[in-house]
């Protein structure tokens, strides 16, 4: 007689720690305090955080952020990221919400590669999606799945997702989060980064308005 078999166990993502820590935005003097959050069981071996400013509301204001070290911490005016992670954090210390601080440097590639694919656009003038193509890797390696996982270990189920990228709002709504609406990030562009933010414009239909420039 066989014994009937105990399906495997399907380990889900759960939180790891919490830590509240006062942080700031670079650009001005506001503060806020805020809990760190860690994970465990995530779908990758990212050191992602989500930064979790109270008080939550039903469906809270999530911005979902990929780490750009030149930008967010040097302040590079080769892209908007460094202006998009404070904007979102004084958002979010306002408004409450959780900022997701996802370890995907350079779309997923690291920051080597990505510094190896500035040189390229640079040198040779090709854009950020083609200069990650000609040094042997996607447009976009990122999976959002990670950002989905987080928010369910955090319990929550509903968003009201803060983005200009729709990639985002269809991952996560394939792995399981409802959005509620979605609200555009601010338009942050200076002489160096135009032509990026165009490109994400015309090659991945990010919802950012430049204007005539644009056109």
């Amino acid at each position: 007689m066989n014994e009937a078999r105990t399906p495997p166990k399907i380990v889900s993502a759960f939180v790891r720690t919490r830590v509240k820590i006062p942080i700031h935005v670079r650009t001005s003097k506001l503060k806020f305090e805020a809990e760190m959050v860690t994970f465990s069981g995530l779908c990758d071996i990212g050191e992602h955080l989500a930064i979790v400013f109270e008080p939550l509301s039903k469906s809270p204001h999530v911005r979902v952020h990929s780490e750009c070290l030149t930008g967010d911490v040097f302040g590079s005016e080769r892209c908007d990221c460094g202006e998009q992670l404070d904007e979102a954090i004084t958002m979010l210390g306002k408004l409450g919400g959780i900022l997701l601080y996802l370890r995907q440097e350079g779309r997923g590639i690291g920051l080597y590669n990505k510094l190896d694919a500035y040189h390229l656009q640079i040198s040779q003038g090709l854009d950020t999606f083609a200069a990650n193509q000609a040094i042997n890797f996607p447009e976009d390696m990122r999976n959002f799945r990670v950002a989905a996982e987080m928010l369910q270990a955090l319990g929550i189920s509903e968003i009201t997702l803060v983005t200009n990228n729709p990639d985002k709002v269809s991952q996560l709504k394939r792995n399981g989060i409802r959005i509620k609406s979605v609200l555009p990030t601010g338009v942050f562009v200076n002489n160096t980064n135009q032509s990026y933010l165009r490109t994400k414009i015309n090659k991945h239909h990010h919802t950012i308005n430049l204007g005539e420039d644009s056109q």
